[in-house]
């Protein structure tokens, strides 16, 4: 088989996974950046073995466990006294039982571990300030209008995120629905805080009406922190929408002192809100030499750590479609149908969590009793999978 020419809209994290995962099997890939520059607004991301297996697989494991942190567990805690309702051990526990590590990261550093190997690849080229404005197909061949011109390929592949400019060339504007939740994020330098005082592990917070979840990134030197909170009046969907110190800190009031302690200690330029939206499932993704990949197709809310993951495994799935396929409509066909499923199983799990995190009473202790028995089988579920044999096996089949 020929070597495709692949066009990618947007160089997030999908999109560049997508263009590793594609130049590693031959093919030539262009990415299309809207901004200057490639850069993520500061945050933490967490990495688990189904994705972490596929970012191995492209050699990235050096700088990974360069920049990451390796917590050594998952923990739920009570919002107001801090007992602890459950534990998932992760660590090398992790690694012993689903082969592959889970990590914590700031993503402008995932974000340069894969800038620097699509950089380092002659197969890939990125071109920043490169919105795109538009695009068509005919029988064979894509053509992709930027603001940097014209370029054409075999197939066009949008990972532009959650206002996706190729979802909407391809299916017009999608109606979001505001969740009720407003949702901080910050970090906090960890010299800040007295020595012990957050654990070397991912640590949630459940409270009536809200949840609060920190974890330590760029090797344990500094700590993210992401805060929700059941409130309405404020709809901005935004990753940089910045916020203000006093209102994050009146929307804790009343929760643990540690909550408190790391809220007061907040680096404010690093502080932003943005209130969640959610999406349903697609019922399809693609037409023709085009497809969607990541948020741009299966936006998830953020209460299952899987956004990210999501779109590093369509990556993988979406090369491996490709592999010694001719017929690329076909291959765009199969690539969706493998993965519809397990994606919208993910947005509709990350939407159960959001109502389970904020439970009260009754409600609340009875979540708390089955928390570890139904936490044991989710995360089995998500991070067995394999997403570079899942292609292969199905056809196969």
């Amino acid at each position: 088989m020929r070597p495709l020419k692949v066009l990618v809209a947007g160089g997030g994290i999908g999109g560049l996974a997508a263009a590793l995962c594609f130049a590693r099997r031959g093919h030539d890939v262009t990415v299309f950046e809207q901004a200057r520059e490639f850069g993520e607004v500061g945050a933490g991301i967490q990495l688990s073995p189904n994705c972490t297996r596929v970012l191995h697989d492209l050699g990235l494991e050096g700088p990974l466990r360069a920049a990451a942190f390796q917590p050594q567990a998952i923990q739920f805690r009570n919002w107001r006294t801090g007992r602890v309702i459950g534990q998932s051990a992760l660590g090398e526990e992790a690694v012993r039982r689903f082969g592959f590590p889970y990590y914590h990261m700031h993503r402008a550093d995932l974000l340069r571990v894969l800038v620097d190997a699509a950089l380092a690849n002659p197969n890939i080229a990125l071109l920043c300030d490169a919105g795109v404005r538009r695009f068509d197909q005919r029988d064979t061949r894509v053509r992709l209008t930027a603001v940097t011109g014209d370029d054409d390929g075999d197939l066009l592949v949008g990972a532009d995120g959650i206002h996706s400019a190729v979802r909407a060339g391809l299916w017009g504007d999608d109606r979001p629905r505001f969740t009720g939740c407003v949702a901080w994020r910050a970090l906090v330098p960890a010299d800040r805080l007295p020595p012990g005082l957050i654990r070397p592990m991912a640590t949630a917070w459940w409270g009536p009406g809200g949840h609060f979840v920190h974890y330590f990134v760029r090797r344990g030197e500094l700590v993210n922190c992401v805060g929700v909170i059941e409130r309405s009046g404020w709809e901005v969907e935004s990753w940089t929408e910045r916020g203000d110190h006093a209102e994050f800190a009146a929307d804790f009031v009343g929760w643990h002192d540690d909550i408190r302690r790391l809220i007061d200690n907040v680096d404010g330029e690093t502080l932003f809100k943005w209130a969640l939206h959610d999406r349903e499932p697609m019922r399809r993704w693609g037409k023709g030499r085009v497809t969607l990949l990541g948020d741009a197709c299966h936006p998830t809310l953020p209460f299952m750590a899987q956004g990210a993951a999501m779109a590093i495994e369509d990556a993988a799935v979406l090369a491996g479609c490709l592999a010694g396929e001719e017929d690329v409509p076909s291959a765009l066909q199969r690539y969706e149908r493998l993965r519809r499923d397990r994606t919208a199983r993910v947005q509709h799990g990350s939407r159960r969590n959001a109502t389970l995190f904020h439970l009260a009473g009754f409600k609340a202790w009875l979540r708390n009793r089955a928390t570890g028995r139904v936490a044991g089988r989710t995360t089995d579920d998500l991070y067995r999978y394999n997403a570079i044999e899942a292609a292969r096996s199905q056809r196969d089949e």
